[in-house]
């Protein structure tokens, strides 16, 4: 038992358990996080006695006395404070990690009033944030700061919510203070909680499983297994490939393969029913690589074969243009699975809605979550409800179901409320994560520097299920040419199934990793012909009107140019620097149906409500979808309320993936305001009670391989320059410079932090971050040892947005979300072949200083 103080009040614990439960499911003072449970990733942070501390490590019965202080304890001048600081600086994504950096950074200028950019990095390096690259953050500490200090409020720079304005996001105090609501945030009356059995072998035949012990322990609600599922036991995003639980007689495909279900009225009972269920298995040889799963009478990892998908992209003759050219280089390239590494674990309560379900969930689509539970319940749409509770993270690590049946199954058989969330460690194994790929290139050039052609082969690792395996091959093979004006290419591409974790969508889907083989061997090319990096990319870089290697036309909204010449200077005054560049699709592209849809509603508020099946995972697509209200129908912020997305009232507006709901999305949400402009010709809103404006869009392209002159792959796209500036005496990264092109950038503050976010995340994926699995396929990292940047490790980030229109659509805004991870890694590995002269071909890159000793 201890007697100890939580925001000033006297509390009484006499049940030993980390601080972090009591405080979250005793109190629900959920501004708490829970990221991890390992004492890594500060989202849990509180302050004891004034100093930050992890709220998963101690437990309540050594707090005897200590004072407790959450951000519910703030006062109401701090949090006035801290609000205005974040949003003004632009530093709300996600918002998962904020509440635990406004602790430390309370922590603090308690002390240091007034701190230098350095001491706040300090302050905050043991709090990872996966979105913002930290940048934005140490801008609202410092603002923070002087707010306190001067006792004053200031106003916002710009109160203007049309496009182009710098505006405060719309959900930053809520994600500040922590009163919204991510899925582990519900706590509805009577929950259980649910949690799957998982398999001992990455490949093994289930030869029985008993669940009478288990079922027979007191506190245990149920104890489910595949006979139990009511509608389709295998399910998946694009191919049904994937076990809601492997059957009796089926045959697990990876270690995260659920056998059992288990609801129980408390976690500790749960985690000592799972340990109940035994399971006989016959172990059989697994796959481990993309070489295993192609050697003749290999292991099949699936009954139809090993081999998930096979790319080929030609335009002109690539063989013939290489041997011709004067100039050709040539190599092979490895990039590893990597780990998203979102700060919110995937999580979703579920609740008895009727005769049907209500779902809260943390996923990249509403949409996407129905369909895939109602073909596991075997229920008709309109029995099962999906709600977006806010999204701490994604990067394409949540498109794939991974929870949300479990909890569907466990409230639909119980008829109680029931939470199921990953464990970090099952986190780590069960998300697919990003393809590992090797790469052949081959690229010919002439004595100017111009590309004649490129030839490659690459094979991914899709582990043990499809996932977006397909289309991330399809991605990496369309863009690998890049961004430059030739059309002799060449490309097979092939993707293995294996029983290492699955592989799907992460940020860059594929083109990050061929970036990386093209834009290094185009810097080998420069030194041969005898120009600069810069110089060649200027001679081939694509312009508007311009024809891709794709055979795409390419529209006036091109930035490709304008992103080289905003870094030249910088560059060409440097002295050991590396640059990339690269394109990417905003859209899903290539024939593939990829529809916008939005309503709006005026509701009895008189205000018109915005409802869109799209998911905000962080990067702010409320306040993007407001900015077009406004800017398209004259009415001003405090008349528009945004929705989040749900699926029985906002339509189907696809998955947050692509960098594609800006653009797509945000046209149909223009063409929705057309018509209430129109309406409100002579009008007010409470004139159009009950009133719904619909918007749809489609984003009309050829298939891959269309037999036409020019094909359309995608509706538009994105390009950017990076450049990667070393110190020549330690070798540390001094400072990165990325331009991107936009379009036209909805709102200039948010771009930056995209862009400053991405950045950061692929500088880990070039030099730091591993994801080691082990000979029996099993991930051996944890979420402290991934290699993530830490904000004190950070170099200066001058994040250059182009803001060129020309695209008719979506008031000419283009998707910036994905292209910000793509050439950070050819950047990097650039300069540190200018510093030393070591050519650098697997990432993470060797020989630096960030390097694991």
């Amino acid at each position: 038992m201890a007697t100890f103080y939580i925001n000033g009040a006297e509390v009484t614990v006499a049940k030993k358990q980390k601080l972090l439960r009591y405080l979250r499911d005793e109190l629900h003072l959920t501004s708490v996080k829970d990221g991890c449970s390992e004492g890594a990733c500060g989202a849990c942070t509180v302050l004891i006695n004034g100093e930050p501390c992890r709220a998963c490590v101690p437990d309540t019965e050594r707090l005897d006395g200590k004072h407790i202080l959450t951000v519910e304890g703030l006062s109401d001048f701090e949090k006035a404070a801290y609000t205005f600081a974040f949003g003004e600086a632009g530093a709300v994504q996600c918002g998962f990690c904020i509440p635990g950096m406004v602790l430390c950074a309370k922590a603090l200028l308690d002390r240091t009033p007034d701190p230098t950019e350095e001491q706040i990095r300090w302050a905050i390096r043991n709090n990872y944030c996966r979105c913002t690259g930290y940048v934005k953050i140490v801008e609202a500490i410092r603002l923070a700061g002087k707010i306190l200090r001067e006792k004053k409020i200031p106003l916002p720079a710009t109160t203007d919510w049309k496009i182009g304005s710098r505006v405060q996001r719309l959900d930053v105090e809520e994600k500040v203070l922590g009163t919204g609501k991510y899925p582990d945030d519900y706590y509805p009356e009577k929950m259980c909680y649910g949690s799957a059995v998982r398999s001992k072998y990455p490949r093994a035949r289930v030869l029985s499983i008993d669940t009478s012990k288990a079922a027979a322990l007191p506190g245990v609600i149920c104890v489910l297994t595949a006979a139990d599922v009511p509608g389709e036991n295998i399910i998946g995003h694009i191919v049904h490939d994937w076990d809601v639980m492997v059957p009796v007689g089926g045959v697990v495909h990876f270690l995260g393969d659920a056998l059992a279900l288990v609801a129980a009225e408390t976690p500790e009972i749960l985690e000592k029913a799972k340990k109940l269920v035994k399971v006989e298995y016959e172990i059989l040889p697994a796959v481990h690589n993309p070489e295993e799963a192609a050697a003749p009478y290999a292991p099949l990892v699936h009954r139809k074969g090993n081999l998930l998908a096979h790319k080929h992209v030609s335009r002109g003759n690539a063989e013939e243009a290489i041997a011709h050219s004067k100039f050709v280089v040539q190599d092979h390239f490895s990039t590893p699975f990597t780990e998203h590494a979102f700060l919110e674990p995937e999580c979703a309560v579920a609740v008895p809605d009727g005769d049907g379900i209500r779902l809260y969930t943390t996923d990249q689509s509403a949409h996407t979550t129905l369909h895939e539970v109602t073909m596991a319940l075997g229920l008709p749409p309109e029995k099962v409800k999906i709600q977006n509770a806010l999204v701490g993270g994604g990067f394409g690590g949540k498109e794939d179901m991974t929870v949300q049946p479990l909890a569907a199954l466990i409230a639909y058989k119980t008829g109680r409320a029931v939470k199921c969330k990953l464990t970090r460690a099952e986190s780590l194994l069960i998300h697919p994560k990003r393809h590992p790929f090797e790469m052949d290139f081959t690229m010919g050039v002439d004595e100017n520097g111009i590309i004649q052609g490129v030839k490659a082969k690459v094979v991914s690792d899709t582990g043990a299920y499809a996932s977006l395996g397909g289309p991330v091959l399809e991605r990496a093979c369309t863009h690998a040419a890049g961004p430059y004006a030739y059309e002799n290419f060449e490309i097979d591409g092939y993707a293995y199934y294996t029983n290492n974790p699955p592989a799907g969508a992460f940020r860059g889907f594929g083109v990050t990793q061929t970036c990386f083989a093209v834009e290094t061997l185009l810097n080998r090319a420069a030194d041969l012909v005898g120009i600069s990096p810069w110089e060649i990319r200027y001679r081939n870089a694509i312009r508007p009107g311009g024809v891709l290697p794709n055979g795409q036309i390419v529209d006036d909204s091109t930035g490709l140019v304008e992103t080289l010449l905003a870094v030249k200077d910088e560059y060409d005054n440097a002295k050991v620097k590396g640059i990339a560049c690269a394109m990417k699709n905003a859209g899903l592209g290539v024939g593939l149906p990829d529809w916008g849809r939005c309503k709006l509603i005026v509701e009895g508020d008189s205000k018109v409500h915005i409802y869109s099946g799209a998911s905000c995972i962080g990067q702010g697509l409320g306040t993007v979808l407001v900015q077009m209200v406004c800017s398209n129908t004259n009415l001003s912020r405090d008349d528009i309320v945004y929705e989040r997305s749900n699926t029985w009232i906002a339509p189907d507006s696809g998955d947050t993936s692509g960098s594609r709901q800006t653009l797509v999305t945000g046209e149909a949400c223009r063409r929705a305001c057309l018509q209430l402009h129109e309406a409100l010709a002579g009008k007010s809103l409470s004139d159009l009670i009950g009133k719904e404006f619909y918007g749809e869009y489609l984003a009309k392209t050829d298939p891959l391989g269309a037999d036409v002159p020019n094909p359309v792959s995608h509706v538009a796209y994105g390009y950017a320059t990076q450049v990667c500036i070393l110190d020549e005496k330690t070798g540390l990264i001094r400072k990165m410079i990325a331009a991107h092109d936009v379009g036209k950038a909805i709102n200039p503050l948010s771009c930056e932090g995209q862009i400053e976010g991405g950045v950061v995340m692929s500088m880990g994926y070039a030099l730091t971050e591993q994801y080691p699995i082990d000979e029996n396929c099993r991930p051996t990292a944890r979420f402290g040892t991934l290699g993530l940047f830490r904000a004190h490790q950070v170099p200066e980030i001058k994040a250059i947005v182009i803001d060129k229109p020309g695209l008719n659509v979506a008031c000419g805004a283009i998707g910036i979300g994905e292209i910000t991870s793509i050439p950070t890694a050819p950047a990097i590995a650039d300069a540190y072949y200018r510093l030393d002269g070591e050519p650098r071909t697997s990432l993470p890159l060797t020989g630096t200083p960030y390097a694991r000793k």
